[in-house]
């Protein structure tokens, strides 16, 4: 029998669109719009609900974090963009890298 409690299966997922633009962009101290231009920049892609509207997820959030402090620190919105999305694909290469060391 499964022990999680229904409706919670999906609190640990960090791909889970659990947050809407309002509460992603007050948890982030930011603007909604600041969050839209994220989306127009291609670095995150939230989901939407059924009326449209969009979802974020914690791996989303973090991104958008990221992209607020680089922004904060004077980097151009593409910049810090295409930065992030370089330190995505560094951290997935060094953890594959990592499980095919473990694996021989």
């Amino acid at each position: 029998m499964n022990s999680t409690p229904a409706g919670t299966a999906n609190f640990d997922d960090d791909d889970y669109p659990a947050f809407t633009m309002g509460r992603a962009a007050e948890m982030l101290g930011t603007t909604p719009g600041f969050l839209r231009s994220l989306d127009e920049a291609k670095l995150i892609n939230p989901q939407r609900s059924e009326g449209g509207h969009r979802r974020y997820s914690r791996y989303q959030l973090r991104l958008a974090a990221r992209a607020r402090e680089l922004v904060d620190q004077g980097t151009a919105l593409e910049s810090a963009c295409r930065i992030i999305i370089l330190e995505d694909q560094l951290a997935e290469a060094l953890r594959i890298n990592e499980q095919r060391e473990e694996q021989g």
